[in-house]
């Protein structure tokens, strides 16, 4: 009988994993730092449509490849909430949902007195196209950052409900700054945008829903001659404003306003508890790296 020996195999660097550098490019702060730094530079950059008009167009092009590049090269992790085959019914469903929310929101302001509208002169495209483009871009890249990058990040490392509660909280301080803006219109935006735009990705874990819906609803304000987040543009109506500011929204538009917050909360409340049913929700004792 005999006995044949095989010689180990030696060592790699492979067998030990990946390595400090790479472990550190993994971690989620990392990636979301990364992330949302390339993204907001694209966006700063590419924001005004008064010297090109499709150039916040191809601001959000490029900061879905900034997003791409980000997520496979330094997170190491696959897209599939920005997958190409469901953009298209992803983005009319969400845009669909936030053309309703808005339009449910300025009809009760009205009806409540808030409101008068009346048609705006102008040439229809000269007002619709700058719109569309400039929404286009703040929808796509204010998305990729908070619920693309900031949102999953945090998930990972503290579970749905956190990440939820501080991307949240920090969309409501990011809008601090707009014009008009003061400590109760960044609260809305808080609960009604973060809290809402938040939900709407853990229900359907996939951002071009949440780019629909961010997409429409300012877009949506806008043409009705109502500032969006304190910013006034030429609408194809144009809205007298009257009564009180917690009715109205004052200055800082309609997101300033108690009812779109209540009505935010009232939609994002079950996209909540569809999320938990669904089986996705990260629960804090979980910490996934």
């Amino acid at each position: 009988m005999s006995t044949t020996t095989t010689t180990p195999r030696p060592r790699t660097r492979e067998d030990d994993g990946p390595g400090p550098a790479s472990r550190f490019l993994r971690h989620p702060l990392t990636w979301m730092l990364i992330g949302v730094v390339g993204v907001a530079l694209v966006g700063g950059l590419t924001a005004s449509a008064e010297r090109f008009l499709l150039l916040p167009v191809l601001g959000a092009a490029l900061a879905v490849v900034v997003y791409r590049v980000v997520m496979r090269c330094v997170a190491r992790r696959r897209t599939p909430e920005l997958a190409a085959r469901r953009a298209v019914p992803e983005v009319l469903l969400g845009a669909a949902l936030g053309l309703g929310f808005v339009a449910v929101s300025a009809a009760v302001v009205t009806a409540l007195g808030g409101y008068t509208f009346r048609v705006a002169d102008g040439d229809l495209l000269a007002v619709v196209a700058p719109i569309l483009a400039v929404t286009v871009g703040a929808a796509v890249t204010e998305e990729l950052m908070f619920r693309g990058f900031a949102l999953q990040a945090l998930e990972r490392l503290l579970g749905s409900w956190a990440a939820l509660a501080v991307t949240a909280l920090f969309f409501g301080l990011t809008h601090l700054f707009n014009p008009s803006a003061t400590p109760w219109s960044a609260a809305a935006i808080a609960i009604e945008a973060g809290g809402l735009l938040g939900a709407a990705f853990l229900w359907r874990r996939n951002l071009w829903f949440a780019i629909g819906l961010h997409l429409a609803w300012n877009a949506t304000v806008a043409l009705l001659g109502i500032p969006v987040s304190g910013h006034a543009s030429a609408g194809l109506l144009v809205a007298d404003v009257s009564g009180p500011s917690l009715l109205t929204g004052g200055a800082f538009g309609i997101e300033g306003s108690v009812v779109t917050v209540v009505l935010g909360a009232l939609i994002a409340v079950p996209m909540l508890v569809l999320a938990r049913r669904r089986g996705t929700w990260v629960p804090a004792r979980r910490r996934r790296l």
